[in-house]
């Protein structure tokens, strides 16, 4: 990953490929007709200075791809952004990122431009995905000047919906985790629990499939029932 980040930055900075224009940027993929089977699908999660979106920051960003029903070590995206000026002082026992980290991280610049174009434009998943889109997109925001909206997915949801009888004993991803017998590998790491969320999506998308859920329209059309369903019991 490192290497081909550093080919990729070469490549922008001599103009070959990428730039600040976001009409130059792969365009967000809508969900339709795409088989469940066949899509690539990007699982996401951030390492923040904090939970405030108008206020911390994102220092992290972990991203693991999903085609075909299998995740896909070699397509993978894990970097620690360069940004010495935060203070991390009240989260670093939490994520484990310290200020040498921040020192000797990626450009944020560079960073989210590559991970722009290693997404593709397709569908982002993540574990309490509102979370995840607020301080992404702010970011691309304030980095970038890029807003275009990207289709987003949330797997906290996905799960119940699919598995509504499942007695997990709460609603976190460790919950789950546990729940199927998932070795979770270092948490609080964007990219190890990106690939716990990713493994949790391919359950889901496994029980997706043998209930007839075919495509990612139908996916999504799956979860905005679940919230339908969600709002009425409030009532």
């Amino acid at each position: 990953m490192l290497e081909q980040i550093k080919q990729w930055i070469g490549q922008r900075r001599s103009g070959r490929v990428g730039n600040h224009d976001p009409g130059n940027l792969p365009n967000p993929k809508p969900p339709g007709d795409q088989l469940l089977s066949d899509c690539r699908l990007i699982v996401l999660d951030l390492e923040t200075t904090g939970l405030n979106a108008s206020k911390d920051e994102v220092i992290a960003i972990g991203a693991v791809a999903i085609r075909g029903g299998v995740i896909h070590l070699g397509d993978q995206f894990d970097l620690v952004l360069r940004r010495p000026e935060l203070d991390i002082s009240q989260t670093v026992l939490i994520h484990g990122i310290g200020p040498e980290a921040l020192t000797r991280g990626h450009e944020t610049e560079d960073a989210l431009l590559y991970l722009l174009e290693w997404m593709n434009g397709d569908p982002i998943l993540a574990y309490h995905s509102a979370f995840d889109q607020k301080f992404l997109e702010k970011t691309l925001r304030s980095q970038l000047g890029y807003g275009v909206a990207h289709t987003w997915m949330d797997v906290a949801d996905l799960m119940p919906a699919f598995f509504p009888d499942a007695r997990t004993g709460g609603k976190g991803l460790d919950n789950w985790a546990d729940y199927f017998g998932l070795e979770v590998g270092e948490r609080h790491h964007a990219a190890s629990d990106a690939m716990a969320t990713a493994e949790l999506t391919l359950i889901a998308l496994n029980r997706a499939r043998k209930d007839g859920v075919k495509t990612l329209k139908g996916l999504q059309e799956k979860l905005h029932y679940r919230r339908r369903l969600q709002n009425m019991h409030r009532f």
